[in-house]
């Protein structure tokens, strides 16, 4: 079955090249083009897209402004397509994600060509992987931040008794951050834990990640560094390209180790880990994401005695990553995502960790 694409970009060369690239895969056919987001939004009813590619700076209406009114009435699966990785513009990026675009992909800084191998693999597989997502309407953006769980106000415990946890660690890929967005902005500044978070990135988003996060967090996010040890309160990444791990002492090692299943920084590698320190004081929790990272390190903490929650399939973008660990026997617990903030608050007060 041939996947129909909409390209939207304001570039007349890109355009050529990236509808020369598509067409050269017989799955997928360029079925319309457009200029700017309004052209776009004339063409979907005439052209009934499966995956509409756009860039994110176009004149008259742009990515962010495209993909809100597409998720807001014909929702399609979106992949943007951009140069903006510098630090001062990758905040657009998060907000289009925020918005209901599944994917990004990253145009080369020199550049777009038909001879560039890598960056036609990944915007051909991207848009064969998103055209079997189900997206679902989403409301405009929130005009103020969220605001973090009133742990008063909790009034549902836990359905079952689990170790007390003294770390939480995270695990995402494909519709990550708005997901961790969602369970960070619950968070109130006196968490008391530290949180490890493994998202699977393109190389020079992450600051700009952490940035957007800090918006709506009320928890002070940095990157890891190799040697400390991890403090209540604060939430970790990895550095860009660099395996995560505890040594026995509970400090940090990052390490730019050899990948794991393809992936450096891989969700299972730090699973495993923490479990390996931390036993059955450790809560994982695996969210939307492709392929099956984290799945192996999901069952290791189990095994361990820890808390481990995937996210259900009707909240994940892509259920891959927390369907493998489901299937697998690792997931204690599969919630949707706006039920596992409250549940780790609810777990940490009757457990007196929040003081």
């Amino acid at each position: 079955m041939t996947i129909k694409v909409l390209l939207v970009e304001d570039s007349k060369i890109s355009l050529v090249i990236l509808r020369r690239i598509i067409n050269e895969f017989p799955q997928l056919e360029v079925v319309g083009e457009a200029s700017n987001g309004l052209e776009a939004l004339a063409l979907i009813p005439q052209v009934k897209p499966d995956v509409i590619c756009t860039d994110l700076h176009m004149p008259q209406m742009d990515g962010l402004e495209l993909t809100t009114e597409v998720m807001s009435h014909h929702p399609l699966p979106i992949l943007v397509l951009s140069v903006s990785v510098q630090q001062e513009d990758t905040h657009h990026i998060f907000d289009v994600l925020e918005a209901g675009a599944v994917e990004i992909c990253p145009k080369p800084l020199a550049g777009l060509t038909t001879e560039n191998q890598e960056f036609r693999r990944e915007l051909v597989n991207k848009i064969s992987i998103i055209s079997g997502v189900k997206v679902f309407k989403r409301k405009r953006r929130y005009s103020l931040p969220r605001q973090a769980v009133n742990l008063n106000n909790l009034t549902t415990a836990p359905t079952k008794s689990y170790p007390k946890p003294k770390i939480i660690a995270i695990g995402t890929s494909t519709g990550g951050p708005p997901a961790l967005q969602e369970i960070f902005s619950q968070l109130p500044a006196n968490f008391s834990v530290p949180i490890l978070c493994v998202q699977h990135i393109c190389n020079g988003f992450l600051q700009g990640l952490i940035d957007w996060l800090s918006q709506t967090c009320k928890l002070p996010i940095q990157i890891a560094k190799s040697g400390n040890r991890p403090q209540p309160g604060i939430i970790y990444f990895p550095p860009e390209q660099h395996q995560l791990k505890l040594d026995n002492q509970g400090n940090f090692v990052c390490s730019d180790s050899i990948p794991l299943d393809g992936h450096c920084p891989s969700v299972t590698v730090t699973f495993e880990s923490v479990a390996k320190v931390y036993g059955k004081k450790t809560t994982a929790i695996l969210l939307t994401g492709m392929g099956r990272d984290g799945a192996q390190g999901m069952l290791t903490v189990t095994q361990a005695g820890g808390l481990t929650i995937a996210q259900d399939e009707a909240t994940s973008i892509i259920f891959g990553m927390p369907k493998e660990a489901i299937e697998l026997g690792g997931a204690r617990e599969v919630l949707p995502l706006n039920a596992i903030a409250p549940m780790l608050l609810e777990l940490l007060q009757k457990q007196s960790i929040l003081q």
